[in-house]
């Protein structure tokens, strides 16, 4: 989880980061063009386990995480949850950043309040279709439901269980559908052409859920040469099921796109990349590096025969199937952390409603 981002104009926005997913960084990347320079303040495990509930991953995971999201300058390890005037003036940031969204305190109290009054605050469009509730709504049931079709009955009634508190249904935790569109993938991808001295280095696989395991491998890849221009094959989600199995992949293709694109080790996505990979995919990217985590023969022919297929060791086994385990494990303390959140923010939502219910009964009373 990661909560606060903080931009030198300098901006600061400050969050837990876990499951760190394609709407964080649509976060970051709107943040960062709010101001020059971007630092990212991320919570340690006590915090979030303090205000929130305990997290997925390990604040060494997230802190890496955050750091290869290719909009972010800086991070701030192991920041306060609650975003006070004094953080700001210690890293000499001009404001904070948020999403339009809210973030409490474990006694209800707004993360945000101090930086609200003083005008250090600014705020950025939640991106639609994505949280981490869904996600791990998505893992809790693995079904093929979450690619088409999240009104199924059978859904829902998870999200319910999972997402919603006993009176009412947040629009922060609450769960939406999630629409591509060709300005979405233009404002993440880099725009940048290979140049002549640039080394192209081709990997593919799904990604799904993408993690810290894909960052390590990514980084180890992109470290292979002087000047590096990774691209990056995502297979359709029907090749993924087929090799994968199970109700994998848990993200749609689209949804891989960003996650992918996000990453600073990353110069291009190609969406749909077949699985066998021959000479005309080569010779269109005039790919020099065909890298791989483990051997797999058939695929790989091509570029063995003509002497650029490798391997890498990142070092970093973790696997989306590592993942959903964790969350396997701990499926009631993460349904209580997100009932336990659903409810806090229901009751600002409340108390909100009644404040604007009071100011339109006394302007009433002045106007009469």
């Amino acid at each position: 989880m990661f909560d606060t981002h903080y931009v030198r104009s300098q901006i600061a926005p400050v969050q837990c980061y876990d499951m760190v997913h394609y709407g964080h960084s649509n976060q970051l990347r709107q943040a960062k063009a709010m101001g020059d320079y971007l630092i990212v303040g991320v919570h340690s495990d006590e915090e979030i386990a303090k205000h929130k509930g305990p997290p997925v991953f390990t604040q060494p995971e997230r802190y890496k995480m955050v750091r290869a999201i290719k909009w972010v300058d800086e991070i701030v390890e192991g920041a306060p949850y609650v975003t006070t005037l004094e953080t700001l003036e210690k890293y000499n940031c001009d404001f904070c950043v948020h999403g339009d969204d809210i973030t409490l305190t474990v006694d209800g109290k707004d993360t945000y309040e101090e930086v609200k009054r003083m005008d250090r605050y600014r705020e950025c469009k939640r991106t639609q279709g994505v949280s981490t509730t869904d996600l791990v709504g998505r893992m809790l049931l693995m079904t093929k439901a979450h690619h088409s079709n999240i009104d199924s009955s059978e859904y829902q009634q998870h999200t319910d269980n999972f997402g919603k508190g006993p009176k009412g249904h947040s629009p922060w935790t609450g769960v939406s559908q999630f629409l591509q569109t060709s300005q979405k993938i233009i404002q993440f991808a880099s725009g940048k052409e290979p140049q002549t001295a640039d080394t192209i280095i081709y990997v593919a696989g799904a990604f799904d859920l993408f993690h810290i395991g894909h960052v390590d491998f990514l980084e180890t890849v992109y470290k292979q040469a002087d000047r590096p221009y990774v691209i990056v094959g995502l297979h359709f989600d029907q090749e993924v099921n087929r090799y994968k199995g199970k109700n994998y992949p848990i993200m749609n293709v689209h949804e891989r796109t960003l996650s992918v694109l996000a990453c600073r080790y990353v110069s291009e996505v190609v969406i749909g990349a077949p699985y066998t990979v021959g000479k005309d995919l080569l010779d269109h990217f005039k790919v020099g590096h065909w890298n791989v985590k483990k051997c797999d023969l058939s695929p790989e022919q091509v570029p063995k025969k003509r002497g650029i297929f490798h391997t890498v060791d990142s070092g970093n086994g973790l696997t989306t199937d590592d993942i959903v385990q964790r969350i396997i494990e701990n499926r009631l303390q993460y349904e209580a952390r997100n009932q336990k959140k659903e409810a806090k923010e229901m009751a600002v939502i409340e108390a909100m409603k009644k404040r604007e219910e009071k100011t339109q009964e006394q302007e009433s009373l002045h106007s009469v």
